[in-house]
């Protein structure tokens, strides 16, 4: 029986040590990343790719990328969540044309505000704020973006490394939808960004606008698997009512 999103909460935990003799049902996991997929993300441009790795020889080089550690090395089968930036113009196009396939061949003259607004967001907005050449027309726009903004509310968040940091967010927002849903079916999971990602990279022939937001070791918890006490900071110094 499935755990309640508050239950499988609370069940997760980051495991380090996984049971060496029960091995993960690979569909059942397959089904976890399949709830990834519909976290929340910016713009809905889903500038991710999910790498479920199950083969023994690649899981060992990953596992040295990890860096060695427990996590990776008990892991019985690992996700990688990449984070694909340089594909928003594609992931735009993939939008446009959906929302065009929603309006059945609807002339443009017929179109609502809302649809023609959303149309011009992935036409003109998107690609305002993601093409840039050496970061240089990233600052441009930071500039022109922050004179704009002492007069009226606007989006700030334009440079290239912000657009880096929206992407990794959204890959952040999946990968608990996938360590919440790994939870829920007693699957146990642990979250590793300390690794060498450029091995990882080239481990999973990824391209060079790739990046690895973190690699998630995946298995049933040992009894040591645990290695303290759940800590969190009392909940009255990061909750503010206002």
């Amino acid at each position: 029986m499935e755990k309640t999103v508050t239950e499988a909460i609370n069940y997760r935990r980051s495991i380090r040590v996984f049971k060496e003799d029960i091995e993960l049902d690979t569909k059942k996991v397959e089904t976890c990343i399949k709830n990834a997929v519909l976290a929340p993300t910016s713009s809905n441009l889903q500038l991710w790719e999910f790498y479920h790795i199950t083969d023994k020889e690649i899981l060992t080089e990953i596992t040295k990328a990890c860096l060695g550690q427990n996590a990776a090395k008990y892991s019985k089968q690992m996700v990688a969540i990449v984070v694909r930036k340089d594909l928003w113009s594609k992931r735009a196009k993939s939008n446009i044309e959906f929302l065009k396939s929603t309006l059945n061949n609807k002339p443009k003259s017929e179109y609502t505000k809302r649809e023609k607004f959303t149309l011009r967001y992935y036409e003109k907005l998107i690609p305002t704020i993601y093409t840039d050449f050496l970061g240089i027309l990233g600052w441009l726009k930071y500039l022109v973006f922050q004179i704009i903004g002492l007069s009226k509310p606007i989006y700030r968040q334009v440079r290239k490394s912000d657009m880096r940091i929206v992407a990794h967010k959204s890959a952040g927002l999946a990968a608990q939808n996938f360590m919440i849903s790994m939870a829920s079916i007693g699957y146990d999971t642990c979250p590793m960004e300390g690794s060498d990602t450029l091995r990882i990279k080239r481990i999973l022939k990824l391209p060079r606008g790739a990046e690895i937001n973190m690699v998630i070791g995946c298995g049933i918890r040992d009894d040591n698997g645990v290695y303290g006490e759940r800590f969190r900071i009392p909940f009255n110094e990061v909750y503010f009512k206002i």
